[in-house]
């Protein structure tokens, strides 16, 4: 059995997002999704609500399960056996930004990370985006899950 883990802070989970989760699911037996806490992030949604609306997101994916963690994500790799590591990649910046992530965490775990790029129709996409025109008001539901769209308009409501 196969395992692939796809790390992310997932503030919050979109489209482009899923549509890696979906493809990355049909590469490997177990596909674990992981909420990475990143200490230079201010996050909306706190831990619990991330992985609420992941859960939800990603109920039509049988191999696919959802964890937390703050820990370094090559001790997670290594203790959940993976093969390979996903990174979903936009454009240059986030590849010249994701390579010396993955020399490392492959020199920490000896995990290769795998590069997906997502499909064009949401190559724009970013957590961040969405949050700020979500912020505005603006609907943001072609962009993300239902359930996201809702959570999204019930914390800029507050």
């Amino acid at each position: 059995m196969t395992t692939a883990i796809y790390p992310g802070t997932f503030d919050p989970i979109h489209r482009g997002h899923i549509d890696i989760i979906e493809r990355t699911a049909k590469m490997f037996d177990n596909l674990i999704v992981v909420i990475a806490k990143n200490s230079k992030k201010v996050n909306l949604f706190a831990e619990e609500e991330r992985l609420k609306m992941l859960k939800e997101a990603l109920t039509h994916l049988n191999n696919v399960d959802v964890i937390f963690t703050s820990g370094l994500l090559a001790d997670i790799a290594k203790k959940k056996n993976a093969v390979a590591i996903i990174r979903g990649i936009r454009n240059s910046t986030d590849l010249d930004y994701e390579m010396p992530v993955a020399q490392m965490n492959r020199k920490i775990s000896g995990v290769t990370s795998v590069f997906i790029l997502p499909d064009e129709k949401y190559s724009f996409l970013s957590s961040s985006i969405i949050r700020e025109i979500a912020s505005f008001g603006q609907e943001v539901s072609e962009f993300v899950p239902e359930n996201v769209a809702l959570a999204l308009k019930e914390k800029f409501l507050k």
